[in-house]
This record gives structure tokens, sequence and C-alpha cells, in this order.
């Protein structure tokens, strides 16, 4: 198969969502497809990469932070992909378009749909459906929902990643969606040794944004601060400043690490020397942050929402929380924090589940379903 990806994120720019789209198009590219993904170009990255089979070619679209896009970079984006998207499709010729993320990838591939006659799929990660991360999107979304319409029901087939994002989806757009939740390459994953004699590493991965709570970090340490810890919180974004005025509040800044934004690599590096993965976002689909924890044989703490509790083995990689509950999220570090065998056996019991989210399975999904569009 020829497959035109387009995406507004891509690693190292965007978020979990973008990793997956690079995790689907690399192994589809080693199984022998021909994959060109149509991408935001930021910073100094190179405009153009070809790896094998697989070609990143970035279009230059306003993108001015690596972990956002707001409004009026997406709308840029969408002009800039269709635009460059017909020189690539008459020189590529596709077999069809997989445009990831419904706003803005879906509306360019729908555009491009029209002027070429390529058929086109659509995979929903989340936060690109109405409803999916309100504090974020629900404010344009009254403005651009109608013009939404057209890209869903246009579509060849339409994917989500979750069984709430379709729910979600389900509310405002009418069409058939099939549920492939994201996988994780567990070959690929490596995880630390777990060193009793040092203090555990806690670690959050993620926007600092209102969904992701991340600002309720400080908090929750704050609770726990008679224990020994460290923490380190990777990203950034508009809640990086109160969680800093969290910290300084808690006298918690020199026990919590702000990293900033990092790559993909530096992830799992971070990973890699850590043991619990604290999440208490209060919405989310199917974080790709839990399935990198998941598959690194971290312990989980984890809100329960979206596909979270399908991340945990009946308590025994880790804990559930209700949305918000600062005090659930503090005594479940707690319980790992003050038994080292609990937390040992948490580690490795979040690495045997993981077998379960392999992403060979996600991929064998994709391809099917690409290979219907085409027949």
């Amino acid at each position: 198969m020829k497959i035109l990806v387009i995406s507004h994120e891509y690693p190292p720019i965007g978020g979990g969502g973008g990793q997956v789209v690079a995790d689907v198009c690399t192994h589809l590219a080693t199984r022998g497809h021909q994959i060109h993904v149509l991408t935001a170009h930021y910073g100094d990255l190179p405009l153009m990469e070809v790896q094998g089979s697989l070609t990143i070619d970035r279009v230059r679209s306003c993108r001015t932070q690596a972990y956002r896009a707001g409004f009026m970079t997406m709308a840029c984006f969408i002009i800039k992909s269709v635009l460059h998207g017909i020189k690539v499709i008459r020189r590529f010729q596709p077999d069809l378009i997989h445009a990831h993320f419904a706003v803005p990838a879906g509306a360019s591939a729908w555009a491009l749909s029209i002027l070429t006659g390529k058929p086109y799929v659509i995979t929903a990660h989340g936060g690109d459906v109405p409803g999916g991360a309100p504090q974020k999107t629900d404010k344009w979304f009254r403005l651009v929902l109608p013009f939404t319409r057209p890209f869903w029901k246009k579509a060849a087939r339409v994917i989500s990643v979750s069984e709430q994002t379709r729910r979600f989806a389900l509310q405002h757009y009418p069409v058939d969606i099939q549920v492939i939740p994201n996988g994780i390459d567990t070959q690929a994953c490596q995880p630390g040794a777990f060193h009793p004699e040092r203090p555990p590493r806690i670690l959050y991965i993620g926007r600092f944004s209102p969904e992701k709570n991340a600002a309720a970090v400080p908090a929750i340490l704050d609770r726990v601060r008679d224990l020994d810890w460290q923490c380190a919180m990777l990203g950034d974004g508009p809640q990086r400043e109160d969680v800093q005025k969290a910290l300084a509040k808690f006298d918690l800044a020199e026990r919590v690490e702000l990293t900033g934004w990092v790559t993909p690599l530096q992830v799992n590096q971070w990973l890699a020397k850590s043991d619990i993965l604290l999440m208490p976002s209060l919405l989310d689909s199917m974080p790709i942050a839990g399935l990198q924890g998941l598959a690194m044989g971290l312990a989980l703490v984890l809100s329960d929402i979206g596909s979270c509790p399908d991340y945990i083995d009946e308590n025994r990689n880790g804990f559930l929380v209700a949305p918000g509950d600062v005090a659930g999220y503090a005594g479940a570090l707690r319980r790992l924090l003050s038994d080292k065998q609990l937390l040992k056996n948490a580690r490795a019991a979040s690495r045997d589940h993981a077998q379960r989210f392999d992403l060979t399975k996600a991929i064998d999904d994709y391809e099917k379903i690409l290979g219907e569009v085409i027949a």
C-alpha cells in the first residue's frame, strides 16, 4: 500500500497522540508499505526526512510551540497541508489518505479527497472530538462544529483510539466508528532495574494543562512529604507557572524536577530510571504515557477515566483513583512508597500486563482496514 498520512503532530513535537502516529507509521513501513507523512514543521527540524519506506515531510504552518497547537496554528496547517498535499499526491500517487486527528488533519484529508478523488480514513485521538478535551477545545468547537461534520461523513472509515472517544464522537457524528486501542512496542521497551536502596522516583508525563491536572501534583506530593522519594515532571504548558508556585508554597521545589518539554527518547530514559507513574488527569481517552509506564514496568497511580482502568490489573500493578481526589492519589502513593516489596511486585506486574497492549495487534487492525478501503 502507498499511504499519505496527515497529522499536525509527529515526534518530536506534540504529545502522546503524535507518538501513536509515529508508531503506526513506522511499523506499517517495516511491513513493506510506503508511507509519506505530512506534518507540521517546528524550530530547526529538517523539512524532509527519509527513513527507508517512511518519508517525513514537514510543512511550515505557523507552529510556535512544541507541546501545543492553537486554533490559528491548526487553521494554518490545514491550508498549508492541502496546498502541499496536492503536489505530494501528484508525485507519490497514494492509494489512500490516513488522517490522524479529525481536526485539523481530517479537514485536510476531506479537501484533498475532493480535489484528487483519493479516499481517506480518519483516526480520532480524543481531544479532536467535542467533549474530549473541554478545557482546550469547547470554545472553538462551538464555532466550527457544523463545519466538521462533512469530514466525518465523507470518510471511507472512521477509527477511534478508545471507547470513550467513540462515545463522544457519536453524540455529534452519526457514522460507523471502529475502536483500535493504542498499542505499545513492548519489545522496544527496556525497563530499568528496581533499586530498593534508593528513594523511589515518581514520574509525571504530559502537558501542564487543566485536563491533565498537572497543578494538582504538588498538593498530592505534599501529603507524602514525610516519606523518601524523588519526583520529575516531564512536560510544559499553561499550568507550568501554577505548578511552580505550588511547589514553592509547599516547599517542594528542591524535591521535584521540572524538565520542560522532552523528546520521546528522553521520555524513555526517564521511565527507565523511575518507579511510579502518577497521572491525576481529569479527562483523558487512552493516554499513551500510561501505556509507556506499563511497558516500562512502573507502578501506576491513575485516574479512573477513559481506558485507564484497562491498564490496572486488579490492583496488582497500581491503583485507580477518582478524578480530582487529591487524598486518594496521595494514599495510593503512600502504599507504594511505604512497602518496597509491594512496589517491586507492582512494577513486575505492569510489565506482564503490558503484553495485552502489544502494538502488533493494533498494526494488524490498521493494515486490515486500510486494505479494505483500497480494495
